[in-house]
């Protein structure tokens, strides 16, 4: 289990630090400042802050329900990188903006949680 929270700390680096930064280079001083002012950004960038918003919500449930299962000696690793796979699929789906596979990309991730919720009580 320890192997699948890295990934996701991984996948949480990439996410809310590596793509914002890349789709942004044009303004990479601002990306270095204090970020008073507003820049114009792509409206791929937006996007991918858009799911990096959404990745920040649900990472604290996914990763207190992963060290919860941990502490409690429950195996949920299998759904645990289901959900991961899901996540990581989400991006693409959210920046290329195929909104119908995104959505089910998200569903299926909160249904993740919930069974690994439902397997530790």
């Amino acid at each position: 289990m320890s192997d699948i929270i890295i990934y996701t700390l991984a996948l949480a680096l990439v996410q809310i630090w590596l793509l914002p930064m890349i789709l942004n280079l044009k303004n990479i001083s601002w990306l270095f400042s204090s970020r008073d002012a507003t820049v114009e950004t792509s409206m791929i960038y937006e996007r991918a802050s858009r799911a990096s918003a959404n990745l920040q919500a649900s990472l604290p449930a996914f990763l207190a329900l992963c060290l919860l299962s941990m502490q409690l000696e429950v195996d949920v690793s299998g759904t645990a990188m289901i959900w991961l796979a899901l996540r990581v699929v989400y991006i693409p789906l959210y920046l290329f903006g195929i909104s119908m596979l995104r959505s089910a990309s998200w569903v299926g991730s909160v249904v993740c949680m919930i069974v690994i919720a439902l397997d530790l009580v």
